[in-house]
């Protein structure tokens, strides 16, 4: 049974505004890990607020557990709703302790069996050394633990997490990564987490959807979503994407940089762009290529390489770090992709 099931929520601010939810469906299996992932008011916080119940939605409705949450005529309050949640700001509150803030949710509970939840939340999360100090005594992945075990110690049926990295360091953002993923499929936990980051979203989550202006424009796989957008807008936002025109021919799609299969199956004749990530480009040291290197950034264990093709298109390439073109040098232009992902033309092109 689907443990979460959003139909067509619709959440307007204003009559004045565009939706900040438009007819937005979502469904979370047991045990499941979702990110939603857009730019900022694409509606992300939104969605977990109207789950959570801070929200009313205007249209749609909300279910967990199978029963009704929310919708027109009905509305379950937030601490009713056995949903957990984790904010950007953690909100601890600092004159409690570690234990207290863990048991802050757990006043229902008779002592013993509070005490006894505490504990093994705080060994889950790793924090028993811990269970005296103060949130001001506490790092910031150490106080993301603690909102994290608070949010768990009442056993939620599902967790929201809003923006829960934004405010750790690189490095501390990567273990805490993995951290909380452990956390997560360890205890089984159903779990829906906004981001704008989209490798976060990709270590993290089984399934990642994409928002934007409200509206959900795919969700699947990490792979899939890469590989395999069905919108420009969800090409452009996940990872680098360049466009080149195409023409769609008996042999394939003709571009530039090749003839490419024409897996989406375009009908001959068709005016197409054809979307180019970084790591479908290899680029030949050739002092008679088609393509000037335009610009190389030194990443540590890569390079981007910015080459500009006789059309004047541009095109982004991933290469060792080793790599040794430079600025002015030439080069061949080698497409390999893993897969063909065009759209037809915005515009006619000669």
């Amino acid at each position: 049974m689907r443990l979460l099931c959003l139909e067509e929520l619709t959440k307007r601010f204003s009559l004045q505004d565009l939706p900040a939810l438009d007819t937005f469906s979502l469904n979370a299996e047991p045990g499941e890990i979702i990110a939603l992932l857009g730019p900022s008011g694409s509606g992300k916080t939104t969605a977990l607020r109207l789950i959570a119940g801070f929200e009313t939605p205007d249209a749609g409705v909300v279910r967990i557990g199978g029963k009704i949450m929310a919708d027109k005529q009905f509305f379950v309050p937030p601490e009713e709703r056995g949903v957990g949640m984790v904010f950007q700001e953690y909100a601890l509150f600092p004159h409690l302790t570690v234990e207290a803030n863990v048991a802050f949710g757990l006043r229902k509970l008779d002592a013993t069996t509070r005490a006894q939840r505490v504990q093994g939340i705080l060994e889950t999360v790793g924090l028993v050394p811990f269970t005296h100090r103060y949130p001001h005594e506490l790092s910031g992945g150490q106080q993301q633990r603690v909102a994290l075990a608070r949010a768990l110690a009442p056993r939620p049926s599902v967790l929201l997490l809003d923006e829960p990295f934004s405010n750790l360091d690189a490095d501390l953002m990567s273990q805490m990564h993995l951290e909380v993923y452990t956390i997560l499929r360890e205890l089984g936990t159903t779990a829906i987490f906004v981001t704008h980051d989209q490798k976060e979203a990709f270590m993290i989550a089984d399934r990642v959807g994409i928002l934007n202006q409200g509206r959900l424009e795919q969700i699947g796989r990490p792979e899939e979503i890469y590989h395999q957008p069905v919108t420009r807008f969800v090409a452009h936002f996940v990872g680098k994407a360049d466009f080149l025109p195409g023409r769609v021919t008996e042999e394939g799609i003709l571009t530039e940089i090749g003839t490419l299969p024409n897996s989406p199956g375009f009908p001959g004749g068709t005016q197409v762009d054809v979307m180019i990530r970084p790591d479908h480009i290899e680029l030949l040291p050739d002092p008679a290529g088609n393509a000037m290197v335009l610009s190389r950034q030194f990443r540590g264990p890569d390079n981007l390489v910015v080459v500009q093709l006789p059309s004047g298109a541009t095109i982004h390439s991933h290469h060792p770090s080793t790599f040794t073109l430079h600025p002015r040098d030439r080069a061949k232009v080698v497409a390999k992709p893993a897969h063909v992902v065009a759209f037809r033309a915005t515009k006619p092109w000669l």
